[in-house]
């Protein structure tokens, strides 16, 4: 139950419904919907264990989890309604081991925020664009916004005040909570007029925020591309590339990639973000013949950053960008014509050492994952066998 959901409307609804729900369960669903809209949530039916709320319940926050404002927590009563103030909202429900009820059902859809200013999380900047007329509607000329750094100007159209604001200047601010890695600024819009000002200064404060544990499950094509969704709250941009040899100087760009039993595989993760001070790690790899299904049939390579496959081995990496690693192919491939892997990185800030980028494998599979860290997850395949099969050494 739960999950990462990118619909622009749908319905979420308790495990079984209308069945009962089981015993123990705790679910949660991130609901991101496109970038300068809100989440609008309703409930339309709601059959719990009732009282205290402390067994059963369901929890809507405003954003991530973790580090978002709690909207409400309930488990009976009225079918409310919540709105989020950004593009995303966060359900949990959560069940004990004693009593079982329907559960519940609800229904989202989104809805255009105010368009004065909007917001597009790039992969390297901020895009912002401040509305002309909302200015003039309040007084206020296209030159009178500014940023805390006057060297970063911003593109004035006709229309609009646009600001490309970069990760890693022009006054961007860095912050970490245990949902995201946040980059903040403020646009500044001045009143006119030396001595005496008649209108008070507007200060907007844009932000983007990183998503961390966010699941993004993409196909590998030869291109080697990863779509990456624009969104208020973003995601970083990671790709996974395998390459021929451990030297990594040429790309497999073949899709499927044909190999042999056992033999050698090297694959680099890059992260491509312009932020210097971030590190990227393997966390978890699995294996599975199908690429929306990494449950049913599952080989894990490393979990947790504990190699689970004797053959799995990490490369030293020239940049904090890119982890390297290895592993054989492996005997289920004589099974299953294609094997689809999803690998799951950690990215984190440089040299902070609290992280699960810098923890021993014992230590990071009991941590809750640390404030400076965010996971990504990225599918690559298809690999299929060569013609024959036969067990071969290294390519």
């Amino acid at each position: 139950c739960g999950g990462s959901i990118s619909d622009s409307s749908g319905v979420l609804q308790s495990p079984n419904y209308p069945g009962n729900y089981p015993n123990d369960a705790d679910c949660v669903w991130e609901i991101q919907v496109e970038n300068n809209f809100r989440v609008t949530l309703t409930f339309r039916d709601i059959v719990m264990q009732s009282s205290t709320c402390q067994q059963d319940y369901i929890e809507v926050y405003d954003g991530p989890l973790h580090s978002s404002p709690l909207l409400g927590r309930f488990c009976s009563g009225s079918f409310p309604t919540y709105v989020s103030s950004s593009n995303m909202m966060s359900v949990r429900f959560h069940s004990d081991s004693r009593y079982s009820f329907r559960g519940f059902q609800a229904h989202y859809s989104s809805i255009p925020a105010g368009h004065n200013t909007t917001i597009q999380c790039l992969s390297d900047y901020m895009h912002v664009m401040v509305s002309r007329d909302y200015l003039q509607s309040q007084g206020y000329s296209a030159e009178s916004v500014t940023l805390n750094d006057s060297r970063c100007r911003p593109t004035v159209t006709s229309q609009e005040v646009v600001f490309n604001i970069p990760y890693n200047g022009c006054g961007t601010i860095q912050e970490e909570n245990n949902d995201t890695i946040n980059y903040s600024n403020t646009i500044r819009v001045a009143s006119s007029g030396y001595i005496i000002k008649r209108k008070k200064n507007i200060n907007l404060h844009v932000s983007c925020k990183m998503l961390r544990k966010s699941w993004q499950q993409v196909m590998y094509a030869a291109e080697d591309t990863v779509e990456v969704n624009e969104y208020q709250f973003g995601r970083y941009d990671m790709n996974i590339t395998f390459y021929d040899s451990p030297a990594f100087l040429r790309q497999v760009r073949s899709s499927p990639y044909y190999i042999d039993l056992n033999q050698n595989l090297y694959l680099q993760a890059c992260l491509h973000n312009s932020d210097p001070n971030l590190k990227v790690v393997v966390d978890t790899c699995v294996a599975s013949p199908d690429p929306h299904d990494f449950n049913t049939l599952a080989y894990y390579l490393v979990e947790n950053g504990c190699p689970r496959d004797s053959s799995y081995a990490t490369y030293y990496s020239p940049s904090s960008h890119f982890a390297r690693f290895k592993f054989n192919a492996f005997e289920f491939m004589s099974r299953h014509p294609s094997v689809y892997l999803k690998c799951q990185m950690l990215v984190c800030r440089l040299g902070d050492y609290s992280s699960h980028c810098y923890q021993a494998c014992s230590t990071r599979a009991k941590r809750d994952t640390s404030s400076a860290e965010e996971k990504v997850d990225v599918v690559v395949g298809p690999l299929q066998l060569r013609e024959g099969g036969a067990p071969s050494g290294d390519t």
